[in-house]
């Protein structure tokens, strides 16, 4: 018995000293590859749970709040009602930039990024539209968010129509300068800017996971909120990485995509959001002009980036892919960091607003601060995939 015991010893350590397994004290066989797949697993429900859902949620309060501000200035029409809505028009902004980061799952699959925040505005279109008595008739009813939804293309819904009609040189415009017609437009839009927006948020959580208010509204309009051939949220899709039925086909595909749209934004935001203008390629290329909103929206898509990066969002950290990087390579960490805060100061330091300073130096360095962070982004992905 003992010889036994002890040939078994001597199998084991030439495992250990031959092999691609690891034996530690407590007896566990663990290859290196499923152990960084564990480390992965814990990315992914702080990811989901608390910075997609999360973000998608105040989302789509926000814009319940911002159409429930426009039904309340179409009928009690005073400059604090309109301060109320174009407040409620920045804030909503602000979960929606912060959402850029992820612009994958259903907001890619049903086309809501261009449904909701298609720019610039076509304004000759929009004037066209706003002289139109029977369209605006049409817009008036309950239903007028379905309407717009129907009838409207992408260039006139969304925030931007609603921004033309709300705001004029960063400003709230005096209401007494905002038609009737304008305001029925502006609700029916808002309605379905809302409806679009919950429904990102129950398309990752799942429809028992929103209130009942939200799930009414999705039952009553049909709008799909899982992948085609699934009853599985977003959300679940991504939890289940790895395991059959997902999309995912490992917890590292998984977590690679969560970098691969954060280089997505960080690209778009240098070379497009700032770049198509900085470069006069179109010097009409701007988003939120009429707000003047625009740095604020190009620095929160770099907050997405950080987000999706450091877990959670900002006081609600967790596990992150941040977290996984510093162990391997802290130094890689550090310059990841780094580069996110450098290209927030360098958006805020670009002279206010960007619809008059886009071409000034100021741009350009934030532009390079971007493409900065877009290599070391690429930098992480290549550490993921190891």
């Amino acid at each position: 018995m003992k010889m036994f015991k002890f040939s078994v010893y001597l199998l084991l350590a030439a495992m250990c000293a031959g092999s691609t397994v690891s034996c530690g004290d407590d007896g566990d066989d663990i290859n290196p590859s499923e152990a960084k797949e564990k480390e992965f697993a814990a990315i992914i429900p702080q990811y989901v749970n608390n910075t997609v859902i999360s973000t998608y949620k105040s989302l789509a309060d926000a814009t319940i709040t911002l159409y429930d501000a426009l039904v309340g200035l179409k009928e009690n029409r005073t400059q604090a009602n309109l301060k109320a809505v174009t407040d409620a028009w920045v804030a909503s902004r602000v979960y929606w930039e912060r959402s850029e980061a992820f612009l994958y799952g259903a907001v890619a699959d049903f086309g809501i990024d261009p449904h909701i925040d298609t720019w610039p505005l076509d304004e000759p279109a929009f004037l066209s539209t706003i002289k139109n008595a029977d369209f605006i008739e049409s817009m008036s009813g309950d239903d007028g968010d379905v309407w717009v939804a129907e009838h409207l293309g992408y260039s006139l819904l969304g925030f931007h129509g609603i921004e033309y009609i709300l705001f004029a040189e960063g400003s709230p415009k005096d209401v007494s300068a905002i038609t009737d017609g304008e305001l029925i437009y502006a609700a029916a839009v808002s309605g379905d800017l809302r409806n679009q927006c919950i429904r990102l948020e129950a398309s990752w959580a799942g429809i028992d996971n929103v209130t009942s208010f939200k799930q009414n509204l999705i039952e009553e309009l049909e709008l799909a909120i899982t992948p085609s051939n699934s009853a599985v949220s977003y959300g679940e899709n991504m939890l289940n990485a790895g395991r059959p039925g997902s999309t995912y086909r490992t917890v590292t595909d998984a977590v690679v995509a969560i970098i691969e749209g954060c280089l997505t934004i960080s690209t778009e935001v240098g070379e497009v959001k700032i770049g198509t203008s900085y470069n006069k390629d179109d010097v009409d290329y701007i988003e939120s002009p009429y707000s003047y909103n625009s740095k604020v929206d190009f620095a929160d898509n770099i907050r997405s980036i950080e987000n999706a990066c450091l877990g959670g969002v900002e006081n609600a950290r967790g596990a992150s892919v941040s977290d996984y990087v510093k162990k391997e390579d802290a130094a890689l960490d550090e310059k990841l960091r780094a580069s996110i805060r450098n290209a927030i100061d360098k958006i805020n330091a670009i002279p206010y607003p960007f619809a008059q300073n886009y071409a000034s130096p100021q741009a350009g360095e934030a532009m390079d601060a971007c493409a900065e962070l877009t290599g070391i982004l690429t930098e992480v992905k290549t550490l993921l995939q190891k």
